[in-house]
């Protein structure tokens, strides 16, 4: 379930400049998952889309090395651990604007490889779908820099194909199995938090105007702990308040 209001439509430009990043990976690419500084394919992808000009690629800034920096702005592609992003922020925020690209699956299909030959089943469809909420489950990784004037948080909503090793502890070797590569397929969509204000877009439109974790895990279809993370963040951003508890929850209610 995704966010109604939140989720634009990628722009002609936006969806043309990431087919030609795909079509630009090199054959084989997918398979032994090396390019640049040893990133992923789903990484390569994002930043050759949002960054064409390879020239800004891999661009120091002080101790440190962007994905990419145009002079003006400087985009970070992060498709986990926010938390080792900390560093980076303290020194680029108060010098230069930053994007980070977050990208979630809107659709995935699912490949299990053999790790003895390299064999690969056919893809299935997952019936697991991106809710761009869930993204809070990285920022509270990173809580103190997001009111920064600096930052905005780009969503990045693609369908693509996870290969993962049949190599788990269950009988079937999939639970406890590690994951290969993830494909970009298509651009569906995409999230800009671009000012404080725009977090609030993260809650499900039919959210009533007073309401707890648990109303706000059942209507946004996510965990109680993502749901209170959600509510963390949101508070420390001032966009919502405590005012009061209901049984054991608080509850909350948005500001202004």
């Amino acid at each position: 379930m995704m966010s109604a209001g939140i989720v634009r439509e990628p722009t002609r430009d936006e969806t043309d400049r990431f087919e030609r990043a795909i079509l630009a990976i090199p054959e084989g690419r997918a398979l032994n998952g090396i390019g640049t500084r040893g990133e992923k394919t789903l990484h390569a992808v994002l930043k050759s889309a949002w960054s064409p000009n390879p020239e800004h690629h891999e661009q120091k800034i002080g101790p440190f090395v962007a994905d990419s920096f145009d002079g003006e702005r400087v985009i970070e592609i992060q498709t986990r651990q926010f938390n080792t992003l900390r560093s980076k922020l303290d020194a680029f925020l108060p010098v230069v604007p930053v994007t980070i690209l977050y990208p979630m699956a809107s659709r995935k299909w699912l490949v299990w490889l053999d790790p003895l030959t390299g064999e690969a089943t056919k893809r299935r469809l997952s019936p697991k779908r991106a809710n761009p909420i869930e993204v809070v489950n990285e920022l509270i990784k990173i809580r103190t820099f997001l009111s920064h004037p600096q930052l905005r948080i780009t969503i990045v909503l693609v369908e693509l194909e996870e290969q993962r090793w049949l190599s788990g502890w269950s009988d079937d070797k999939k639970k406890g199995s590690r994951r290969h590569e993830r494909i970009p397929l298509t651009l569906d969509g995409v999230v800009e938090l671009r000012q404080v204000s725009d977090y609030l877009g993260l809650l499900p439109p039919e959210l009533p105007e007073t309401f707890t974790s648990a109303v706000l895990a059942k209507q946004a279809t996510i965990s109680v702990r993502t749901a209170q993370t959600a509510l963390r963040i949101l508070e420390d951003l001032k966009l919502i308040q405590h005012i009061g508890k209901d049984g054991r929850h608080k509850k909350f209610t948005r500001c202004g």
